[in-house]
């Protein structure tokens, strides 16, 4: 349990320890972890009570915290995937084959969004880096839009973080990068 806003290194530190966070977002509150940890990133899975294979959504605040999952891009195309954050756009983009699969599932895709939520920027920017960001519920469950449903359903399992949820009523649209499709609106 964590009530408040914790400082960019005691944030930084408990990510890098496989620490559980839940924030808010653009339509609800979000469970995060550091996307290079994998026990980490299987707790939230346990959590959820979602399979892995059907993969996760990084958030970001920069290109530079997701490049390395990423397949080659150029500037106009690393602007087009940036400014989808403004419009709460999760694009499906082709990775690397180091990308790890419990992030990406069994797709050859991992799902990013630049986040145009002012707290969940800043937790990236603090961290320096991309976050899981999947909804704070259990797969099939209304997602939490409280801190106080997160404490609820995560108890100490979770760094609950105070903040206020966006406005939109509906997660983000997500599309596939190669041809533009809508595949959740």
């Amino acid at each position: 349990m964590y009530r408040s806003v914790p400082s960019a290194r005691k944030l930084a530190a408990h990510l890098k320890r496989g620490g559980l966070i839940a924030y808010p977002t653009e339509s609800c509150y979000g469970l995060g972890c550091d996307p290079n940890n994998r026990n980490a990133v299987h707790r939230i899975l346990k959590l959820k009570q979602r399979p892995q294979r059907k993969g996760l959504i990084l958030i970001a605040s920069k290109f530079q915290q997701v490049a390395r999952y990423l397949k080659s891009l150029t500037l106009a195309e690393q602007a087009k995937l940036q400014s989808g954050g403004a419009q709460a756009v999760t694009y499906l983009m082709p990775v690397k084959e180091s990308a790890p699969r419990w992030l990406r599932g069994d797709h050859d895709t991992l799902a990013i969004r630049f986040t145009a939520h002012p707290f969940a920027k800043g937790l990236c920017r603090s961290a320096d880096s991309a976050l899981v960001s999947t909804s704070a519920n259990r797969s099939g469950c209304r997602p939490a839009k409280t801190y106080a449903e997160c404490q609820r359903l995560f108890g100490k399992k979770v760094w609950v973080l105070r903040g206020r949820v966006g406005k939109r009523k509906q997660p983000s649209t997500i599309r596939a990068w190669s041809d533009g499709r809508i595949l959740r609106k």
